[in-house]
């Protein structure tokens, strides 16, 4: 019969586990179960009983997206606190389904990480037009995608000379014809006058262009939200006609709920 020392050490073993379970899943930005079980070695159906209850208490959310656990605005409390990003994160995925579906294209939300924008949401997996299935996790070069564009266009200048020396020093051939001083004030001062970035001209995947809005709040950019489509079935023009004013109100509606 277990005594009652036996029991107080499997609840500090399963605390223990909770949060490490937690603890990974805020450091990764979002993971599926099987990943993590991987990760911390410990067996699937504890990882998912686990999940299942930080899930229960609000600290984690599965993406409406696809498998991966993210955590909430609560777990932020713990830490640091508030954290709009992590709130943006939990509003995206209903609201990018909601214009996908009202749109067609697929819609992906990216946040800027280490002079990349990182894919966190998408509805590829959902649109019958997409051609790129696997986005969740994606790194985007800043110069040459929409959503790049449009964070570089919106950040603080400071931040943004900061951003262009690290692309700059990186030395990625591609990015060379787009760090010209003329080319990188055009490109800010017309997406800052027309509320979006644009990448028309085959830039990243000649196959597909894109436009972009910044979620702003107060000054800052806490990510960009993005569609996709396939270059020989719309014009760019066309495309902005249909696409621009649902996406700045999107981003403004995220923005809002930051």
């Amino acid at each position: 019969m277990p005594t009652r020392g036996d029991r107080k050490s499997d609840g500090v073993r399963s605390i223990q586990r909770g949060l490490d379970v937690l603890r990974e899943v805020n450091r990764s930005g979002g993971i599926r179960a099987s990943e993590l079980a991987q990760r911390l070695e410990l067996a699937r159906p504890t990882v998912y009983r686990l999940l299942e209850t930080l899930e229960e208490l609000g600290y984690v959310a599965r993406s409406a997206s696809d498998d991966r656990f993210r955590v909430t605005r609560k777990a932020s409390s713990l830490g640091d606190g508030y954290d709009p990003r992590i709130v943006v994160g939990e509003a995206a995925a209903p609201a990018i389904h909601e214009l996908s579906q009202r749109l067609v294209w697929p819609v992906d939300l990216s946040t800027y990480e280490d002079a990349a924008m990182v894919v966190q949401e998408t509805t590829h997996g959902r649109s019958p037009l997409s051609i790129d299935r696997g986005m969740i996790g994606s790194r985007l070069p800043m110069l040459r995608t929409a959503a790049g564009r449009a964070y570089l266009a919106f950040c603080p200048a400071t931040e943004r000379d900061i951003i262009l020396k690290q692309i700059e020093r990186a030395g990625d051939p591609d990015d060379r014809p787009y760090l010209t001083q003329d080319y990188l004030e055009r490109m800010v001062a017309e997406t800052r006058t027309r509320g979006f970035a644009s990448r028309t001209d085959g830039e990243y995947n000649p196959r597909t262009s894109s436009i972009a809005v910044a979620i702003i709040r107060d000054d800052r950019v806490l990510g960009c939200i993005s569609i996709i489509w396939i270059r020989s079935a719309l014009d760019a023009q066309e495309a902005v006609s249909q696409f621009a004013g649902p996406m700045m109100e999107t981003a403004a509606q995220l923005g809002r709920a930051a």
